[in-house]
């Protein structure tokens, strides 16, 4: 495993303040493992905590960092991608507490040509599982044609 070199607003297209991540820890070749670090000011914070449903979109920046951190590595520059979905996204708690440094893993089960690619997902905290899920997603040769049709 590569330890990150890389700040997340060098690994990914998002800007304040909907950088959800933290940080990405480490990554290979097929998986990353990466932090987030629940504050008062973590976007969509309530009384309870942030809602676990936020996890997917914890999931889906954690795939964008670790495919950033590989395209800067390789001489590249970092993409847009776009989450299309999951399959089986299961919570085991309805909340992420303040003060939980959540574990956000992610490995590569399949990646197309094409730009498709299906990751499996786990967010822990302490070595508990607290939600997990197999994400796809796609990210095109040509992010900005996409976007516009071409």
């Amino acid at each position: 495993m590569k330890k990150n070199s890389y700040g997340i607003e060098q690994l990914i297209a998002h800007r304040d303040p909907m950088i959800l991540i933290s940080e990405l820890s480490e990554y290979d070749d097929s998986m990353a493992t990466g932090m987030v670090r629940i504050t008062s000011d973590s976007p969509f914070m309530s009384e309870k905590g942030v809602p676990s449903y936020v996890g997917i979109e914890y999931m889906a920046q954690m795939v964008a960092a670790y495919e950033g951190a590989k395209a800067l590595d390789s001489g590249g520059t970092v993409d847009i991608g776009f989450l299309l979905g999951s399959r089986k996204y299961k919570t085991h708690t309805p909340y992420f507490k303040l003060a939980q440094h959540l574990v956000v893993s992610v490995e590569e089960l399949h990646k197309e040509e094409s730009g498709l690619g299906v990751f499996d997902c786990k967010i822990k905290y302490n070595g508990e599982l607290l939600a997990e899920a197999k994400v796809n997603v796609f990210q095109p040769d040509d992010p900005q044609g996409f976007i516009k049709g071409q």
